[in-house]
């Protein structure tokens, strides 16, 4: 089976200008497909909708901000502005827990916005049994909330979970979220193979004191995508799971896509 991860950062870059990040999703042939930061406007651009249609898959939309999107940027030739993680980025804008900065506003002012929703999808091609979303709650320094996606899928007349996550930053204290993570995957039947996918903000090895127990199953730098130098978007098993093949592609996103090609032993 083939797993993947790829936050789309809504399909616009941190000018607010139209990436090409739908379309690598779609092309990475994956079974199980992970898609942090999943646009689904107001006006009908659906990201999740789109997904499902173009790669027969079914799964769950899993809305996590409201949240204002601007396609219409223009900017450099870096993938947003230099200062964006002191001054904040140009393409997106939320404000259901934080007021935007007066830079921010005239900025906003400037361009057309679309509103919409901004979440965590999961997709496959397999039989889901059962799907549900298990929230992790919102950090106080969040503009964001956080939540679990649980997938019980037949692979091949296996039962296999997947659960899917966007994590917080760890200087935001994620190690909270990943404290209830943990309690949540040791409430799953041990004897069953367990996925645990997506962006998690955070090096492996903070991961392996949070999360004690899970082996990784994909290798590769995915952060930032033009210069990768971290990997903080993961692919983690419990179980006997073997890992055939792993890699990092560009899709136009502020992250590399994370794929792996896993079997069960």
């Amino acid at each position: 089976m083939r797993v993947a991860t790829f936050n789309l950062h809504a399909g616009v870059d941190g000018w607010g200008r139209p990436t090409g990040a739908l379309a690598h999703a779609a092309s990475l042939n994956a079974d199980v497909l992970i898609c942090p930061e999943t646009w689904r406007g107001d006006d009908g651009d659906d990201f999740f909708a789109d997904l499902s249609t173009r790669l027969a898959m079914t799964g769950l939309f899993v809305p996590l901000a409201r949240a204002e999107r601007i396609t219409t940027g223009r900017g450099g030739t870096t993938w947003q502005p230099r200062l964006a993680h002191l001054t904040g980025e140009h393409g997106l804008y939320f404000t259901e827990h934080r007021s935007l900065s007066p830079a921010q506003l005239v900025r906003r002012a400037r361009r057309s916005v679309e509103r919409g929703e901004w979440g965590l999808s999961l997709l496959t091609r397999y039989p889901i049994t059962a799907i549900h979303a298990q929230p992790l709650g919102r950090l106080p320094r969040e503009r964001v909330r956080r939540t679990l996606i649980i997938a019980d899928l037949d692979v091949d007349g296996r039962p296999v979970t997947v659960l899917a996550i966007h994590g917080a930053h760890l200087s935001h204290g994620s190690f909270r979220q990943y404290r209830r993570v943990r309690t949540i995957a040791d409430g799953i039947d041990p004897r069953r193979p367990v996925l645990l996918v997506g962006d998690f903000n955070s090096w492996r090895p903070p991961l392996r004191l949070f999360l004690p127990g899970w082996r990784t199953l994909a290798r590769a730098r995915t952060w930032p995508a033009r210069h990768p130098h971290s990997q903080i978007d993961h692919i983690l098993g419990r179980g006997p799971w073997r890992s055939i093949a792993s890699w990092a592609n560009d899709g136009g996103s502020d992250h590399l896509a994370l794929s792996a090609d896993l079997e069960l032993d």
